[in-house]
């Protein structure tokens, strides 16, 4: 069997290496389809491109931009934008990858797609920032489209970024595109409930998983890593479950009350500016201490990367629930099992945010919206029904819930592309 050359020397620790390793785990749950298993290995699409803009000083500055499409068999490719500086094109594959999965896996009609610029959004102005995001997605308009690939936001881009995006499509286009994007405004085609939509996510999945493994969030203890928009929201909902957060992590540090923080201080400090540091309760302890702290629940809801084998080991909690993209790598997976720790993996606990992006999509084809108590109970039906889904195949084969969630996703996406055929 052949390897892709760009592929050859991937690092073990990379995100691809890890999406690679669950691929490989999954082959003997998917029967005849493992015949198509290497479709799942490769990218369809991978476009680097060079992102030149004008500073506000007159100087000329160059930015690298990726856009990846891994799997397009089940729809249009779908997938946020990243502005970081660690962005690399490795690291964006396998963020399409799991894409792929994880629309697969809640029965959405869509493929995975994943893009970014390797750049510190916070040394640029606003208008630095605007004629950056109007570039790039020139660049990248090749390939996107309402009916080809659908970008949305995620590190570092938000509301105002996809607006951007959309109107520079749009007039490229001439004429007004609202579908091509989602993460949008409101008034510009946005989606209620969208904002809160992947912390909401964690928070259905992670109490259907308390309710099978007989947890009661009634007082249970929760640690949040990385408390944006996803941590945050899922943090809030839990406690309004009767749970306490126990434990925070940021950049800008860790912090330990086992009495529980008061979000709305949070909130307070995090509209001045600041972060978990500046929150005035609890303990300030070293970065390596979050994962000691004894607790029911951890959200790790950062960057991917986070829980090794150590960290695994020393892991308190009874279930983890993957809030951000590849937090776990396979020898932390493979601790935890060992351990009795349930995890529920991000491939469906972070999914309510590309299913009512789906939400988002079909409203804008329609031109027609729902309220945002009808996106919630759309939002929690479909994550309850997947979960079930997942659940019963991790049961029946006696896997973890990472392993079936890629058997089912899997199957779907193998099926449509044994259906499919190959062109010519």
């Amino acid at each position: 069997m052949s390897t892709p050359l760009s592929f050859v020397g991937t690092a073990p620790h990379s995100p691809w290496a890890t999406y690679l390793s669950q691929v490989d785990r999954v082959v003997p749950y998917i029967g005849h389809l493992a015949k198509w298993v290497e479709t799942l290995k490769r990218p369809k699409r991978a476009l680097i491109v060079d992102v030149p803009i004008e500073m506000d000083d007159g100087s000329v500055r160059h930015f690298e931009g990726y856009r990846v499409q891994h799997n397009l068999s089940r729809g249009p490719g779908k997938g946020g934008i990243r502005f970081h500086p660690d962005v690399t094109l490795e690291e964006v594959m396998a963020l399409s990858a799991w894409m792929t999965v994880k629309t697969a896996a809640v029965g959405l009609p869509f493929g995975g797609a994943k893009g970014g610029i390797r750049v510190d959004p916070s040394q640029l102005s606003i208008k630095e920032l605007e004629r950056m995001t109007r570039r790039y997605t020139s660049e990248i308009g090749l390939i996107i489209g309402p009916q080809r690939d659908i970008p949305a936001p995620d590190v570092n881009t938000n509301a105002q970024v996809m607006a951007w995006m959309m109107d520079t499509y749009s007039m490229n286009i001439g004429s007004t595109a609202t579908g091509v994007v989602t993460g949008k405004p409101i008034h510009l085609g946005g989606s209620l409930g969208r904002v809160k939509a992947t912390g909401r996510g964690v928070f259905v999945t992670g109490r259907e998983a308390a309710r099978r493994i007989g947890l009661s969030l009634q007082g249970a203890r929760v640690a949040v890593q990385g408390l944006g928009n996803v941590g945050s929201t899922a943090a809030e909902l839990f406690v309004a479950a009767g749970c306490k957060v126990v434990a925070m992590q940021d950049h800008t540090g860790t912090r330990v009350n086992p009495k529980g923080f008061d979000l709305d201080k949070l909130r307070a400090v995090q509209s001045a500016g600041g972060g978990v540091a500046a929150h005035p309760d609890g303990e300030a302890v070293d970065a390596e201490s979050f994962w000691d702290v004894d607790c029911d629940i951890l959200i790790p809801a950062a960057l991917e990367g986070q829980i090794d084998a150590a960290r695994a080991n020393r892991i308190q909690a009874r279930m983890v629930l993957e809030g951000a993209n590849g937090p776990t790598l396979p020898e932390g997976d493979d601790v935890l099992r060992e351990r009795g720790v349930l995890v529920v993996p991000d491939v469906i606990c972070n999914a309510g945010g590309v299913t009512v992006s789906y939400f988002e999509w079909v409203q804008d084809f329609s031109s027609f919206f729902w309220t945002e108590d009808e996106i919630n109970a759309r939002l929690d039906k479909i994550m309850i029904d997947a979960l079930a889904q997942i659940w019963n195949t991790a049961d029946r084969h006696q896997i973890t819930l990472r392993t079936a969630t890629f058997a089912v996703a899997c199957e779907r996406i193998l099926m449509s592309r044994q259906e499919r055929g190959l062109y010519p």
